[in-house]
């Protein structure tokens, strides 16, 4: 049973406990206020009525010490005595000792005509019963309180009608006694009205409080949660959440930290993948580097063969004058020029693959918004698409996040988009897609042609492999550019491919998507 409520009580949230816990400190507060009320308030009060007598009788006594005549009182004393009545709510006596058995001198609060001599002669059976320690059916259950050496203190209950007293009976300066009552109501009752009223304030109270507490604790869960969220999407390596921060409390500390923990975890991740992408490229790359560098010196060979016999030939003609002209010149020094530029690039290019397939490049993974990255290289094209009058659909302006190489990428796209540029036909239409996959994005670039034969489908990323040679030849193609995007692709751990549609092609490559 403990071990079912500890579990309960784990799954609760924090608001709830924290609501629960203010709940059940109000509660004890009001339980030990009812608790002490019960106890100790009957106490309280007899003890406060005794003070009050004690301190009333030494008002009177100083009184009578500053009176001239202590057998008699003036009027100015007389109002000052009964002010101490009213305000006191006690009743006082006083007599002259030389007449008390038959005559009282002076009685407050009671007229000086002595209209109420029969409650006057009931209080002379009192005090005589105090002094003498006579039977007095007015008094029954006498309890000796305090005794000093000018008064004593008495509770006593009155059956007649039922009221408890509490008495004191003393002696004035002069030889006078003075008799000071005061009612004690029913404490148990007072005690009682006094819980009741406790117990309704104490239910309303909690209530209130509790309400109140469950929509106040929600503005110190509320960043809590928040707290927790940016953390979950930590957890998922998404770091573009930040906590604001707007309190200089462990909240707001808390949130701060959590802000410089993520900056650093994407910069290791960052560095992390690009050192673990690195690892996986020098592996695979250090077992086929033997062979890369043979298929290089033999594909180079066989490429330059064409180009340098067109050069030789053009030049030993323009040597031997075999044409006189003006123009034929002319043609031979174009030729020339035109193949030594082709030899150039494809020289660049073998470099640039050469370098990525050895392992010289290095491989930088960032994330980055590809979106800008494919407006930028089209934006360069765009003369291209308007010379050929192209159709370009890329619908795509949301920022759209990947990890990988930017510079890698941007050369990718640049040659996707320039092989379709070369191969595009019949409607003329080319279309980039972004599809989302999971935690993968595949970036398509389609354009309308003549499919890719299958037998060569699988050819086409291997260097200097062209499946229309004279087309290729026409445009300058070097039959490089497919093995740099596969090579790229390799580097970066990701995977490309072509597809055939019904009215074109279609080449893709994927990246590393994961929001984190």
């Amino acid at each position: 049973m403990k071990l079912k409520f500890k579990n309960i009580a784990n799954r609760c949230s924090v608001r709830v406990k924290l609501t629960f816990t203010l709940t059940f400190i109000i509660v004890l507060i009001i339980f030990s206020l009812w608790f002490l009320n019960r106890t100790f308030l009957a106490d309280y009060y007899l003890q406060s009525k005794i003070n009050t007598l004690g301190k009333t009788y030494d008002e009177i006594n100083n009184i009578f010490k500053k009176s001239t005549d202590r057998s008699t009182i003036s009027k100015q004393d007389n109002l000052k005595i009964e002010r101490l009545i009213e305000n006191r709510d006690v009743s006082v006596y006083i007599l002259a000792t030389s007449k008390w058995f038959n005559q009282f001198e002076w009685v407050s609060p009671y007229d000086e005509e002595g209209n109420l001599k029969e409650r006057y002669a009931q209080i002379q059976e009192i005090i005589k019963n105090y002094i003498f320690n006579e039977m007095n059916p007015d008094i029954k259950s006498k309890n000796w309180l305090i005794s000093t050496d000018n008064y004593d203190i008495f509770n006593t209950f009155d059956p007649r009608i039922e009221s408890n007293y509490v008495d004191l009976i003393g002696n004035l300066e002069g030889g006078n006694i003075v008799f000071i009552r005061t009612n004690l109501e029913s404490v148990k009752e007072s005690v009682e009205v006094a819980n009741k009223l406790l117990a309704y304030v104490g239910m309303i109270s909690v209530v209130v409080a509790t309400v109140i507490m469950f929509y106040v604790s929600r503005k110190f869960t509320k960043p809590i949660l928040q707290l927790a969220g940016i953390s979950k999407k930590m957890s998922d390596l998404d770091f573009d959440i930040k906590y604001e921060v707007t309190t200089q409390d462990e909240i707001g500390e808390l949130g701060s930290s959590i802000n410089i923990l993520s900056e650093k975890l994407e910069k290791n991740i960052s560095e992390l993948k690009s050192a673990n992408n690195e690892l996986l490229s020098d592996i695979q790359n250090k077992i086929q580097i033997d062979e890369m560098r043979k298929d290089f010196l033999s594909n180079v060979t066989h490429e330059l063969k064409t180009p340098i016999a067109l050069i030789q030939g053009y030049a030993e003609g323009l040597k031997d004058n075999i044409n006189e002209d003006a123009d034929s010149r002319d043609f031979y020094c174009e030729v020339i020029i035109d193949e030594a530029k082709k030899m150039n690039q494809m020289v660049k290019k073998l470099l640039s693959l050469n370098q990525i397939e050895s392992g010289n490049s290095q491989v930088n993974i960032e994330r980055f918004d590809i979106v800008p990255l494919i407006r930028s290289v089209l934006d360069s094209t765009e003369i291209l698409f308007r010379q050929k009058g192209v159709l370009l659909h890329f619908e795509h302006s949301e920022p759209i996040y990947v990890w990988a190489d930017e510079y890698m990428v941007e050369e990718v796209v640049t040659n996707y988009i320039s092989n379709a540029l070369n191969h595009v036909d019949g409607a003329k239409i080319i279309e980039i897609k972004l599809i989302k996959r999971e935690d993968v994005l595949r970036v398509a670039v389609f354009n309308t042609g003549t499919n890719i034969p299958d037998e060569d489908i699988d050819k086409i990323w291997i260097k200097f492999y062209k499946v229309d040679k004279a087309r290729t030849r026409e445009y300058g193609g070097s039959g490089i550019g497919l093995s740099i995007v596969k090579a790229i692709m390799a580097s970066l751990n990701q995977e490309c491919g072509v597809i055939n549609h019904e009215t074109g092609v279609e080449f893709w490559f994927e990246l590393d998507a994961k929001t984190g």
